[in-house]
């Protein structure tokens, strides 16, 4: 890869950004279609972006792991960024042992790799730079080197490391006396009162070589199977597709599993920075300050008579009136509204409700594709009508339909339209009809981003009635 072309202090650390989550603890922001890493969270920004733009103060050039459905979510995230990334695409999920191994599989056995969640927050990037930068050191000593958040309250949402003796001439960083997993309650206050343990922030840096070491002494057969689909690895635009067979053999486990539990030789830095994982309503609550009276609002929210309340409402006005302790997340589709003391729970729900066939549990309304976006405005028996936005100079691929009929409309910009064997342009409120069967493309050829309104009709209108001939990303089978 091209990560270490750049010179300088870091030039050996490659940021790798691990985005393979499905993120359904923040149901219904975020869903199987769109993960929480990919939702804009923060400013408008995604905590994906957020985490690009924070490893590249130590490395702009970096390599991102993530699924092969999220690949052009990623790709727009890294453009966002400004970084340079090498895309590795994972045709299955099997946990972080599989991604890390791929990932130093992929690197100089000499790099330093910084293995980073995607959804996590660290508002202070600079004091995180630091942090990274003093325990190279360490993993150029062959430690693996994990990093502990000093923690803030008794979480039982978090694993727990131990520290234990001083590594000597290793600065600040200590040997791991043992990792604690997620605990109860009465449990976790003893380890806040005790000392010495630290939230597991799951980043980890490490030596590519060492890194491959650890896997071959504590998990041969992940390693072996992911060398297998580095092997059969392929090139396919700017992403890199791994063996799709061989990758599906391998183990699903966690690197906590698979390697650090087992390991000697893994040290922890402390961070003493704010940290958060994102990990469920309460955590994207407290990104807001709240009121006099604990109640936080994002968007349109309105609270009479309420106490701690969090209202999230970015599309209509919300009302909380006499509540407490209180949940409420809008979104155009599906509405939240849980108590805050149930906020790990959503996830089951989440569950529940793919058991029970409801679409909203893994889909938006509104849709990302490479070419632009479009949202489902309304659909009933045998009709849907769709907003359709197409960024400038992109391609929709050249398709046809088995059960339906389309008719487009020209809301803004222009629209070249191949319908059949014509290819005509459209402008502001002009239509075209395209016939069952009819072979068709459309292309915005202009500098601003064109809308159309498509009222699609017919038997089946699924997403999988879409037979593609041509396309520029790379979706024809």
């Amino acid at each position: 890869m091209q990560a270490t072309e750049r010179t300088g202090s870091d030039s050996t650390i490659i940021p790798v950004i691990m985005c393979g989550g499905s993120g359904t603890r923040l149901w219904p922001l975020s869903r199987k279609a769109l993960p929480k890493q990919f939702v804009p969270l923060i400013q408008g920004k995604s905590l994906l972006q957020l985490t690009l733009e924070r490893a590249a103060l130590l490395n702009p050039q970096q390599l991102i792991v993530a699924a092969e459905d999220h690949r052009f979510l990623v790709q727009a995230c890294a453009t966002a960024a400004g970084v340079k990334s090498t895309i590795l695409l994972e045709p299955v999920a099997r946990n972080t042992a599989a991604a890390m191994a791929v990932a130093a599989l992929n690197a100089p056995p000499d790099a330093l790799l910084l293995f980073l969640p995607a959804d996590h927050h660290i508002p202070d990037a600079t004091a995180f730079a630091a942090t990274i930068r003093a325990g190279a050191p360490s993993a150029q000593a062959g430690y693996i080197v994990t990093f502990g958040v000093h923690p803030s309250f008794p979480s039982t949402a978090y694993g727990y490391i131990q520290q234990g003796a001083p590594l000597a001439g290793q600065g600040t960083a200590h040997a791991v006396q043992c990792f604690v997993e997620k605990p109860n309650a009465s449990r976790a206050q003893e380890l806040l009162l005790a000392g010495g343990y630290f939230w597991n922030a799951g980043i980890f840096l490490i030596q590519a070589s060492a890194l491959l070491t650890a896997l071959q002494e504590h998990a041969t057969d992940i390693l072996a199977a992911c060398q297998q689909a580095v092997a059969a690895q392929t090139v396919d635009g700017d992403f890199q597709r791994l063996g799709k067979d061989a990758f599906a053999s391998c183990r699903s486990d966690s690197i906590d599993y698979a390697v650090m539990e087992k390991a000697a030789n893994v040290a922890v830095l402390p961070f003493s920075g704010a940290w958060s994982d994102v990990g469920s309503w309460n955590a994207v609550a407290d990104l807001t300050a709240p009121d006099a009276t604990g109640n936080r609002i994002h968007g349109q929210g309105h609270i009479v008579n309420a106490t701690n309340t969090f209202i999230h409402a970015p599309y209509r006005p919300v009302v909380a009136l006499g509540t407490t302790n209180l949940l409420i997340v809008d979104t155009v589709d599906a509405l939240l509204v849980a108590d805050a003391a149930h906020a790990e729970q959503v996830k089951t729900v989440v569950a529940q409700l793919e058991a029970a066939g409801v679409p909203q549990a893994q889909h938006h309304r509104h849709v990302a594709r490479p070419w632009g976006t479009y949202d489902s405005v309304d659909n009933g028996e045998r009709f849907q009508v769709k907003r359709i936005v197409v960024k400038p100079g992109a391609t929709l691929s050249l398709q046809m339909h088995h059960h339906r009929a389309e008719h487009w409309v020209v809301v803004s910009g222009t629209a070249e339209v191949t319908n059949g064997d014509k290819i005509i342009l459209l402008s502001e409120n002009q239509s075209t009809y395209i016939p069952l069967g009819q072979v068709h493309r459309l292309r915005n050829p202009g500098k601003v981003p064109l809308e159309i309104i498509e009222v699609q009709s017919g038997s089946y209108l699924g997403e999988d009635d879409i037979v593609r001939l041509e396309d520029t990303y790379g979706r024809v089978q």
